[in-house]
């Protein structure tokens, strides 16, 4: 018997099919609309399988920016100066947690199919979670980083390790307290596991509550030019004011 009631199941499949609908609704698009930084096609295509409808959303309202020349984008960021736009922090964490995403869908798979309990079946999880997702986490930040500020492997590597390794631990903090919760007290005895769509659907669930515990990271690592911008959408007052005056 499933450890969860039939509404649950269904509600399951029903948010799992949405969000891979609006996957491949992203694919689509960022095949039309090349995004400058191709690393962010993927990222907002994994972005659609937990965030579901609110990445579209997202996308739909940066795509202007993101399909901006590369150098438009760098003159911009230039004059944007440090106070990045509540979207830009979000697209930011989006990129760390596509990193993570990966990590931990693909931990999630081989723990249980590999037997791994060397610290527990749970803690396990957690610890190969988090390798797996800091690695992946770091791969992405460097294929946007790197070529954005032109660095060399090893700059472009310690430049990532130094944007994103606060970023991907205030992530994973969210998120395996997420899982923890699920584990321990909502489906204690049997837990949930990877074959059943509610285990996924309390995954897509972790992932937004990463998303929301690494938000005020990102907004420092942000302000302090650790971590690159994404564009904006709309000018603030001073670009405004300067717009104005020049086409006066």
């Amino acid at each position: 018997m499933a450890p969860y009631p039939e509404w649950l199941h269904f509600l399951a499949w029903a948010y799992i099919s949405i969000s891979l609908v609006c996957a491949i609704v992203l694919l689509v698009d960022t095949t039309r609309h090349p995004q400058k930084m191709w690393i962010m096609r993927p990222v907002w295509i994994i972005a659609a399988l937990y965030f579901s409808l609110v990445a579209v959303f997202w996308y739909f309202r940066v795509r202007p920016a993101m399909v901006k020349s590369s150098e438009d984008h760098k003159q911009k960021r230039e004059a944007e100066g440090r106070r990045p736009q509540p979207i830009q922090v979000a697209v930011a964490v989006l990129h760390c947690g596509a990193g993570c995403t990966i990590g931990d869908a693909i931990a999630e798979n081989i723990v249980p199919a590999l037997g791994l309990t060397f610290a527990g079946i749970f803690g396990s999880r957690l610890i190969i979670d988090f390798v797996l997702a800091y690695a992946f986490g770091i791969v992405f930040q460097y294929l946007t980083i790197a070529p954005m500020r032109n660095l060399s492997f090893g700059a472009g590597v310690k430049a990532a390790v130094k944007a994103d390794t606060i970023s991907i631990s205030a992530f994973e903090l969210g998120m395996f307290g997420w899982m923890a919760l699920v584990y321990f007290v909502l489906f204690p005895n049997p837990h949930l596991q990877p074959d059943q769509a509610v285990f996924w659907f309390m995954m897509q669930i972790a992932m937004m509550v990463g998303w929301a515990t690494s938000y005020p990271a990102n907004v420092w690592l942000i302000s302090r030019g650790w971590k690159e911008k994404m564009p904006k959408t709309v000018p603030d007052r001073e670009e405004t004011a300067t717009d104005l005056r020049d086409a006066a």
